[in-house]
């Protein structure tokens, strides 16, 4: 009897998460992979469609190539640090290298725009003391650009994953080794390498993933030539409005993407290494040697440089406005001012199409509200029915992880596809924004809830049932009061993942609700040092919200 009610009862858990899933996921996808296929039919594969295809994902996968191996170029080193070493700092030092991955990617195409930019410091840097009178250095609109904002994004994830593993990692084997006079190139090679090898292919495919997933930075700060998948869908898509040929693009990258998480998946599995009791502390400790203390400094010192210097130059941009008139030595006068903020409530050339960026602001933050509230609502009630569906939750489990990987871009697409007619229609459907926002933010929910769900012992629910309590109360007494901090973490997590999608976003907000990084990238796009410094501006309000999101959690996590 009580395997028939959880059976019944999962089954009712579930209608909710399937029935959202099906409408707004599964059904959009199916649109993308059939209009791919009319167009594989219609055209055939011709040596100009198969270029047209080919083009676009060699440079993908080139791109993600190259940033994955300096990624890791930079990051193993930084993840030894990390796990061997005790250093001044280290905590405040973790807590900073984790902000740059929740960081909107407008804002951080905006920092580095703030620093390498024609407008950026280090141009202007340069024009001052070389009294030139154009920017000397045209780093943006190349392939460095792209890559060093992906450097910055994922270098963390390497860090996080990596360091995990060699934390783990128990050093008297290779205090062994050592004893046993390997030298410290062969210890490495023989004992640490293979022990760590399948979290540094774990980490290095999940990087890969997200920098073959890029888009946001692609577009903001790569050039006319170099168009990824996701920024070749996006303007076939909005601008050639050739939306046969954009489905068979995100058809394309979608299952590259599924490849690329079935990998992922499986060098997770093998990356989990064996526990054994040792001391506390025991294989980290402070450098004492100078090598090490070099090697310590130079590490910490390059990190400080990569994360802070582009976030540093975003926010000091903001507030600083540039002289036309130059010096005595032809050096660039600049002064601070929040003219740039005051900017954004003034309507200064009294269009009747403008739209407030403060606007943007409102829309966003509406937006990422629905969101919180949507993602909640079903990550709770998926990790309800997980929970009943026995052995079979393993399967579903996987299933319900796809829109983490599949691309915001391709979604958004599917959208346009499929909600074109009432009752949902894009151009009239608003709340079609928060929903795309929900099903990228709805996996992170579920796996902050639903641990905290599986810890609770059922003594307790059992002895609350024993008591008289009817089943409501039961969890309101019992399940609420110990979900309520998990829920809080997932509820900001979904509410900072929606203020900065750019993705979708672009594909379902209409011309009249802009979003903040919608806005951002408009006002980048339009000359003049106004839009430019509204453009920072606003940038720098939606970092700031995600770092005291990002401190939020820190705080909840304690």
């Amino acid at each position: 009897m009580s395997k028939r009610f959880n059976f019944n009862g999962a089954i009712l858990l579930w209608i909710a998460p399937i029935a959202f899933l099906g409408l707004f996921f599964f059904y959009p996808l199916l649109a993308v992979f059939r209009v791919a296929g009319e167009i594989a039919i219609t055209e055939g594969f011709s040596v100009d469609l198969l270029e047209r295809v080919w083009k676009p994902l060699g440079f993908t996968v080139y791109q993600a190539g190259l940033s994955t191996l300096i990624t890791l170029l930079i990051g193993l080193p930084a993840a030894y640090l990390f796990a061997r070493y005790e250093f001044v700092g280290k905590k405040a030092l973790r807590v900073l290298i984790l902000l740059p991955f929740i960081l909107p990617t407008v804002v951080v195409a905006a920092s580095f725009n703030a620093l390498l930019g024609p407008r950026g410091w280090i141009n202007i840097f340069l024009m001052s003391i070389l009294g030139l009178e154009s920017p000397p250095m045209q780093l943006l609109q190349s392939l460095p650009a792209i890559i060093l904002a992906h450097v910055f994004y994922n270098t963390t994830i390497i860090i996080r994953v990596v360091g995990s593993a060699w934390e783990q990692l128990n050093p008297r084997w290779e205090e062994a080794a050592s004893v046993l006079g390997a030298p410290p190139g062969r210890v490495w090679w023989e004992i640490t390498r293979p022990l760590i090898q399948p979290s540094i292919l774990a980490a290095s495919l999940l990087v890969f993933l997200f920098d073959f997933t890029s888009f946001g930075v692609i577009l903001m700060l790569g050039g006319p030539g170099l168009a990824t998948l996701e920024v070749e869908i996006y303007i076939q898509a909005l601008q050639m409005l050739n939306l046969p040929l954009a489905g068979l693009l995100s058809a394309v990258q979608l299952i590259c993407t599924l490849i690329l998480m079935s990998g992922y998946s499986f060098f997770t599995r093998q990356s989990t290494l064996g526990l054994i009791p040792r001391l506390f502390g025991e294989g980290v400790r402070r450098p004492h040697r100078w090598k090490e203390i070099v090697y310590s400094w130079m590490i910490v010192g390059f990190l400080v440089v990569l994360f802070v210097t582009p976030l540093a130059a975003l926010g000091f941009r903001s507030i600083t406005k540039l002289d036309a008139n130059r010096g005595e030595r032809g050096e660039i006068q600049a002064g601070l001012t929040l003219d740039y903020y005051q900017e954004l409530f003034i309507n200064r050339r009294q269009s009747l199409f403008y739209v407030p960026p403060l606007a943007a602001v409102r829309n966003s933050l509406i937006y990422a509200g629905l969101t919180a509230v949507i993602s909640l609502s079903l990550g709770v009630l998926t990790a309800y029915a997980l929970r009943r569906s026995g052995k079979i939750s393993r399967v579903i489990d996987a299933f319900l992880m796809l829109p983490l990987g599949t691309s915001a871009v391709t979604l958004g697409l599917g959208y346009i596809l499929v909600f074109n007619r009432p009752p949902i229609d894009v151009r009239t459907f608003p709340l079609l924004v928060p929903v795309a926002h929900s099903l990228v933010a709805f996996p992170f929910v579920l796996r902050t809830v639903l641990p905290a769900l599986l810890s609770i012992p059922g003594s307790l629910r059992q002895a609350a049932a024993v008591m008289g309590a009817s089943p409501l109360r039961v969890w309101w007494e019992v399940d609420r009061p110990l979900l309520t901090k998990a829920a809080l973490v997932g509820a900001i997590f979904s509410f900072t993942i929606s203020l900065g999608e750019f993705g979708a976003t672009t594909f379902l907000s209409r011309p009249e609700f802009p979003t903040m990084p919608v806005a951002i990238f408009r006002f980048l796009a339009q000359p003049g040092a106004l839009n430019y410094g509204q453009a920072m501006a606003m940038a720098t309000l939606l970092l700031v919200i995600c770092g005291v999101s990002i401190y939020l959690v820190d705080k909840m996590d304690r």
